[in-house]
């Protein structure tokens, strides 16, 4: 693992919200982070501008395997001691019986495979002892499915969760630290602005987690508080 000083991190999804002020709390504790976004400019470029080279970004459709492949080969030179996924869609609180074929593919495709596609690609970047960890959430979790709503966004997220543990099987011998994490109900464009969190409130615990947690083996669903979720 790299030293306090050069430790580096790739957050993928940091244009705003939650990865955005990811991408900056870690730059503050002295990371060394390339954050991706989907168009260039806005407050991440602005944080990147300010930031003496310390925060940089990489333009990527995280649905596109061919833009992964790409910033796989664009970033080889780099030994990353964090991966992190933050990617989320909601389209609505509709039933389940009432969601349209094609806005169930573009969630499903964009919460749970896209990030899965994200770590295989970039996999290889992460040092030894490093960590992947991909942003989650409590909805996901089956055991506390007990309201009402937002069925496809659940789904997404437990498919999500899902494909973590088959990813994390396959790659149990691989030495990298791997995390969900839940950040709570934050204040964003998907959370709303009635939630009772800001991301300025609740990334910092999330990043004390993942500082935390550097170097645990297996897999953890956990709260920015470092609780366990249940599955």
């Amino acid at each position: 693992m790299s030293t306090t000083s050069d430790r580096r991190a790739l957050i993928i999804g940091a244009s705003r919200g939650l990865g955005l002020v990811l991408a900056i709390e870690l730059t503050r504790r002295g990371w060394q982070v390339v954050a991706t976004a989907r168009q260039g400019g806005g407050e991440l470029q602005a944080n990147a501008d300010a930031s003496n080279g310390q925060l940089t970004v990489e333009l990527l459709e995280m649905t596109s395997t061919e833009q992964l492949a790409a910033l796989r080969n664009h970033l080889e030179e780099r030994q990353l001691d964090l991966l992190f996924v933050n990617a989320a869609i909601d389209r609505g609180n509709l039933p389940i019986g009432e969601v349209p074929t094609d806005i169930f593919t573009e969630v499903m495709i964009t919460n749970a495979l896209s990030p899965l596609r994200a770590l295989e690609a970039l996999r290889g970047l992460v040092a030894p002892g490093g960590t992947v960890a991909i942003m989650s959430s409590e909805q996901g979790s089956i055991s506390q499915n007990t309201e009402d709503g937002y069925e496809l966004y659940k789904a997404s997220k437990a498919a999500l969760n899902q494909l973590m543990r088959s990813y994390a099987t396959r790659h149990a011998n691989d030495g990298h630290t791997k995390l969900l994490i839940d950040p709570g109900h934050n204040q964003t464009q998907l959370g709303g602005p009635d939630a009772p969190l800001t991301p300025n409130e609740s990334i910092p615990a999330v990043v004390d987690v993942l500082e935390a947690q550097a170097g645990a083996p297996g897999l953890q669903f956990l709260d920015r508080h470092g609780e366990t979720v249940p599955w």
